[in-house]
């Protein structure tokens, strides 16, 4: 820097030079010229005077010559007509006098070539006066040229003092470097002794381990002597006791002989008493045995599968659309599926070897069962996890169905039959023999179904025989027509309900992909017959309402009129378009979204986007419940994705785990209980990406490491540049695009540090990975509905740092709020969504862990024990559902 310092200071010098240089010359060059033309003025004016006067002179040489002529014409005439001789004298005197103005006019001849030489003078003068003129102009531009040099001057002089100045700074620098250089070195001898007394304390402990071992070890023996003292001196007082006991003991024993032999007859007469007894106890076991068996076949099977019922369930469905057997049947049928009846688990197993027909013949022989006493409940929905998932939606469906399932309930889902979902995660998929017709933009199309089990779920998927191939896009949502997708699929998921005779007891729709179900539901297909049911609604996120044109909700067959209406399905924002979620809000039994608080967020004018009055009008059917997670795919001690499965009893696995992650992302591994962050995210406005990008920082400036897990749903971008958050709608997609390639410049930056890694994409099994590797989690959103990734993290025991909103200010809560009782904290929050924010959650969180591991380690093992599964979850939604069934059966009773 110094050297690049000097070559400038020296370059410009050089400069200045040259352009002193080149002022002085065109000063003197200025002066010059302005002499030249002084002296070419002053002969311009004397010519001017000397042509005036010539001019003058020709002028009367001119008159002269005039009056030379008309004498000579005069003398000619009079010489003609013989004129007197004094008249011929006097013209004589005339000629003469005329004779010497003739002379003179030799003079003027000479004066007027005298004349033209100087207009010629004069001429060559006015050039060069001209070229003078042009020269003095240049001279003028040279001027300006000179200030622009002046100028420039003046701004070379200031550099040159910047650069003086900085010169000054960088050999204060320079000598700082030499001192510090001086100072790395006796660090660098005083670490190396210090790594010679830290060899020798390492031997010397190594010793005094050895010697503590071999005192254990002598300890122990002498523990073991001292017992067998204590025992031999126990043995020699109770052998004492012993030979006293034996004296009275034989004693006794003579008087036993001879109170035995008196009671012979007695033991004789109880012997017989006994047999007796005897019989009739088997008679009444075997009794019992047959009543046992009796009772068993009518006991629900526990041993078989949930596939094995899903599958059987599916089978009887088929016959009913395939008009094999009645409705009638079909429902007795269920019923005894529901119930998990031996009799026809058995009848199952034994028609495998039949044909249909038999089979049937045997199915309707146990049409005689009677009712279920659980719920009948089918899912329409867009996502299943994990044959076609997106988001927390998808987990859901599967998760609540599940537990509701183990509850003793019927559970059923419908989804649309996409190309690109995933195959091979359905079991014993078919299509069924037949087709189901549904109504759209005024024509009938087909449908194909499709049914197979996810999860040990039954599931139906809609194929639309439809030109648009509303399904066949290669991807779930983003399409410009989706609003007709999945009003199409709406329709005919409620029209397979219809033709298969079911009578389900709950419809349950999700988002507003399927909140069409509600309206469609009460106003086209209650009045059909299938109106056994009461709708619930689950909103995921309020940030995507699906508003459409409202011209496009006549394509499946509602009333526009009727319906793009306020207290109905227009938007609160525009009255020529409506909202499917409004909708659904309006036309549902029971209305929830997936927290507590986000529950009551969504009723303010920030949270709702615009539904807040519809929500708080129809308040007393919405409320907020926490979702779970699945712990079985979710679980520490089974996980295969692991290095090493642990428990919250035994931690040593997890920093097994940590240390095999570091080395897999090529992380320092130096420093055990150097803290890991972990992040799993998508990056969109929404998760507080501008705080995660702050959180990365902050980790490295408090000694921490950080990993990065977050993908984008705009798959396409891979640029990078740098940009700022934006916070905006997020189905806008730029704010995607933005954060994405942000990150992406990040993880350029970060490309080979030892302390950071960012990998964006999602991966499966690093997700697992991260989760067990983490010492904390963070989690900055700027608003979550509910949030999965945190109780995640703390099965996994990653303690959360996250911002208090939505399901994350019902799940996590701060180690220091006094508020809470100690058995619940579980972690670190904060509630604004800044910096100063991040900062102080982050700074008591690392403080806790590297001063206090006693405690960390038992708060983490509070959080892994914690029971986020779906069972107090469903649990809630079966209250719900028996509620609003029960209410319907009662107003049914009444009308």
């Amino acid at each position: 820097m110094i050297k690049n310092a000097e070559r400038n200071i020296l370059l410009l010098n050089q400069a200045r030079v040259h352009a002193l240089e080149d002022l002085h010359k065109i000063l003197s060059e200025k002066e010059t010229l302005q002499g030249e033309i002084n002296i070419l003025e002053m002969r311009l004016t004397e010519a001017d005077a000397q042509i005036k006067v010539a001019c003058q002179e020709k002028i009367h040489v001119e008159l002269l010559e005039d009056q030379l002529e008309k004498l000579r014409n005069e003398l000619i005439h009079r010489g003609g007509s013989g004129k007197s001789e004094l008249e011929l004298s006097q013209n004589q005197n005339k000629i003469s006098n005329e004779e010497v103005l003739l002379a003179r006019d030799g003079r003027v001849h000479s004066l007027s070539k005298e004349v033209d030489s100087l207009k010629t003078e004069n001429l060559a003068l006015k050039n060069d006066i001209q070229a003078l003129k042009s020269m003095l102009s240049n001279v003028k531009n040279t001027d300006e040229r000179m200030i622009t040099l002046e100028n420039e001057r003046s701004f070379l002089q200031s550099s040159l003092k910047e650069l003086e100045s900085k010169l000054s700074v960088s050999q204060e620098d320079s000598s700082n470097i030499s001192t510090l250089k001086v100072e790395c070195k006796d660090l660098w001898a005083k670490v190396e002794n210090l790594q010679l007394l830290l060899d020798k304390a390492t031997k010397q402990a190594d010793q005094a381990i050895l010697v503590l071992q071999q005192n254990q070890d002598l300890r122990k023996k002498v523990d073991k002597l001292e017992e067998s003292l204590e025992e031999a001196n126990v043995f020699k007082v109770s052998s004492e006791k012993m030979q006293q006991y034996n004296e009275l003991m034989q004693q006794k024993m003579k008087l036993l002989e001879e109170r035995l032999q008196k009671s012979d007859q007695e033991i004789h007469s109880y012997v017989q008493l006994y047999q007796e007894s005897v019989k009739e106890f088997q008679d009444t076991l075997d009794s019992l045995i047959e009543e046992s068996k009796k009772r068993a076949s009518n006991e629900p099977v526990d041993d078989m599968p949930w596939e094995f019922w899903s599958r059987l369930l599916l089978t009887i469905d088929g016959w009913v659309l395939e008009k094999k057997i009645s409705n009638t049947d079909a429902k007795l049928l269920r019923e005894l599926v529901w119930k998990r009846d031996q009799h026809i688990c058995d009848a199952y197993l034994a028609c495998k070897e039949k044909n249909e027909s038999e089979a049937v013949s045997t199915f309707l022989r146990l049409t005689s069962s009677p009712a279920s006493p659980g719920l009948y409940v089918v899912h329409i929905a867009a996502e299943m996890a994990p044959v076609a998932k997106v988001g927390g939606l998808g987990d859901v469906v599967t998760g609540l169905s599940k537990a509701l399932q183990k509850k003793g309930h019927l559970v059923e889902i419908i989804l649309p039959k996409y190309d690109c979902m995933q195959y091979n995660r359905v079991r014993d998929l078919r299509a069924l023999d037949v087709t189901v017709e549904s109504y759209f933009d005024g024509k009938l199309f087909q449908n194909k179904v499709w049914v197979g089990t996810v999860e040990g779920l039954p599931v139906y998927f809609i194929e639309p025989h439809h030109p648009n191939k509303f399904f066949w896009r290669g991807q779930y949502y983003g399409e410009h027509d989706d609003f007709k997708r999945f009003s199409f699929f709406s329709r005919a998921a409620l029209e397979l309900l219809l033709q298969a005779g079911k009578k389900p007891d709950i419809i349950h729709c999700h988002d507003w992909q399927t909140a069409f179900v509600a309206p469609l539901y009460w106003d086209l297909y209650a009045p059909k017959g299938l109106n056994s049911a009461r709708i619930c609604f689950t909103c995921h996120n309020f940030e995507y309402q699906g508003t459409a044109s409202a011209t496009e909700l006549a394509s499946c067959g509602l009333d526009v009129p009727q319906l793009n209406r306020p207290d109905r399905m227009q938007d609160n924002s525009a009255h020529d378009r409506v909202n499917p979620v409004k909708g659904a809000i309006v036309f549902s039994n029971i209305v929830t979204t997936v927290s507590p608080t986000y529950a009551q967020e969504v009723r303010t004018a920030e949270g709702g986007r615009g539904l807040h009055s519809t929500l708080n009008f129809h308040s007393k059917k919405f409320m907020g419940i926490l979702n779970g997670i699945d712990t079985d795919a979710w679980n520490p001690t089974t996980d295969i994705f692991l290095k090493v499965q642990y428990s919250a009893n035994e931690l040593q696995g997890k920093a097994e785990n940590k240390a095999a992650m570091r080395r897999h992302l090529g992380l320092l591994s130096a420093d055990d209980q150097q803290p890991l962050v972990g992040c799993i995210t998508r990056l969109v406005p929404q998760k507080g990406v501008h705080l995660i990008r702050h959180a990365i920082y902050r980790t490295l400036e408090m000694g921490g490491q950080f990993v990065l897990l977050g993908s984008s749903p705009v798959a396409h971008i891979q640029v990078n540049l740098y940009c700022c958050f934006v916070y905006a709608k997020a189905n806008d997609g730029k704010e995607d695009l933005i954060n994405k390639r942000e990150f992406e410049g990040i993880a350029n930056q970060f490309q080979n540090h030892e302390h950071i890694r960012l990998i964006l994409k999602y991966d499966e099994s690093l997700s697992h990975y991260i989760y067990a590797a983490s010492d904390m989690f963070i989690i900055p959103s700027i608003f979550e509905p509910c949030g999965l990734t945190q109780m995640i993290a703390m099965r996994y025991g990653s303690v959360p740092i996250a911002r208090k909103t939505g399901g994350l200010n019902d799940s996590v809560f701060d180690v220091d709020d006094d508020t809470i009782p100690h058995q619940f904290r579980n972690g670190f929050t904060f509630t604004t969504p800044d910096e100063q924010g991040v900062n102080g959650a982050f700074e008591r969180a690392f403080n806790l862990y590297k001063n206090n591991q006693k405690s960390w380690q038992q708060l983490v093992r509070n959080d892994m024990n914690i029971d986020f599964s779906w069972d107090s979850s469903a649990s809630q939604y079966e209250e719900l559902y028996a509620k609003s069934v029960a209410r319907a059966r009662a107003a049914a009773i009444h009308t």
